[in-house]
């Protein structure tokens, strides 16, 4: 009776059926293995900018089959690249935002230079000019930082309050 259980089992692994069966599961694990180095693939080139850094990585993922992606996840860089270049716009239009609000007129709120000495869109005078080589010059300053030229007291006048300035210049002109 033993021998009849041996035999049907030995007739199993060698029969037609144990052969497809046995082809399949290699065809799975094969395909399974090419999944896994496509991931790396579309993975790597998502987070790497170097071509020779990817398809080192790419071989890091092939070989040894299965562990390599594992490996490969240990030290693959933390972001996508898109991620990283989204985040340094952010950065810019941040500090952009932070730095543009010395860069407009205090009247009409245009955008101006920061060597610009009247604001081309509403006149405003924003700073006065050296007397010696007609570069801006900031309100506090005391002495050219370009020439060395002392500033005269009066030569650099900047109104706090710009509007009421050009209401008063308006209606004194009018009456």
């Amino acid at each position: 009776m033993s021998a009849s259980v041996f035999t049907g089992v030995h007739n199993f692994f060698h029969s037609r059926t144990w052969s497809t069966i046995e082809l399949v599961g290699v065809a799975v694990v094969v395909l399974f293995w090419l999944a896994t180095v496509a991931w790396v693939v579309k993975d790597a080139r998502r987070r790497i900018e170097n071509e020779w850094v990817i398809a080192l990585c790419v071989l890091v993922g092939a070989f040894p089959p299965f562990l390599g992606p594992l490996i490969y996840m240990l030290f693959r860089p933390p972001e996508y690249l898109e991620d990283v270049r989204e985040r340094d716009l952010e950065i810019k239009a941040i500090e952009s935002r932070l730095g543009g609000a010395e860069l407009r007129c205090k009247v009409c709120n245009a955008d101006v230079e920061p060597d610009f000495l009247v604001c081309p869109v509403c006149t405003t005078k924003l700073r006065s000019a050296c007397t010696a080589c007609h570069r801006p010059l900031e309100p506090s300053w005391q002495i050219c930082p370009y020439c060395a030229t002392p500033v005269v007291g009066g030569a650099v006048t900047l109104s706090t309050h710009p509007r009421r300035s050009r209401s008063r210049s308006s209606s004194s002109s009018s009456g």
